[in-house]
């Protein structure tokens, strides 16, 4: 049903405009996704002590909508903070699978990102991007409980943004 604005009082019409939220499916589903995500935590090593100390009281990473949980199936961002070992690595693209639809990876530290200062290993991973698709990165040696909140909240735009747009957004 359209409503035909040109028949309304103008006051009536200004008061629509001004009170009348107009959005499509997508960006409330969006919103709603950005706002409420529930990690699945993949501490490996120093990070992960980080990553539960920005899940603490002090930080309190629930007043953003972020609820730490144990299993993939209830999980849609998973959180790889730490050194991946090429013996991991195939435990952490199961755990990635079992995730349903939509879900997102952020790489939390240098181990993670890059491979870190264990870069020459053979056993190390050079990063966790060439395992499963990560859409944000957050540097740092390990990286501060603040650094992983700006983290989020880049991934937060970045739902929103795609919901907009439509369009894929590359890693930031």
């Amino acid at each position: 049903m359209e409503v035909n604005f040109e028949s309304i009082d103008p006051l009536t019409r200004q008061s629509m405009e001004r009170n009348v939220l107009t959005t499509s499916l997508d960006q409330v589903k969006a919103w709603a996704r950005s706002n409420s995500m529930w990690p699945l935590t993949f501490g490996l090593a120093c990070c992960a002590i980080e990553m539960m100390g920005t899940g603490g009281s002090h930080y309190d990473l629930d007043r953003f909508g972020v609820i730490f949980r144990a299993s993939p199936r209830q999980s849609d961002l998973m959180i790889v903070a730490g050194t991946v070992t090429k013996k991991m690595a195939p435990l952490l693209r199961r755990l990635y699978d079992q995730m349903p639809e939509p879900k997102w990876v952020i790489a939390m530290g240098s181990c993670a990102t890059a491979g870190g200062p264990y870069v020459k290993s053979y056993s190390v991973v050079k990063g966790v991007d060439q395992i499963v698709p990560v859409d944000v990165y957050i540097p740092g040696c390990p990286p501060n409980p603040a650094a992983l909140i700006y983290g989020i909240h880049k991934l937060q735009e970045k739902i929103r943004y795609e919901a907009k747009t439509g369009k894929r957004v590359t890693s930031q």
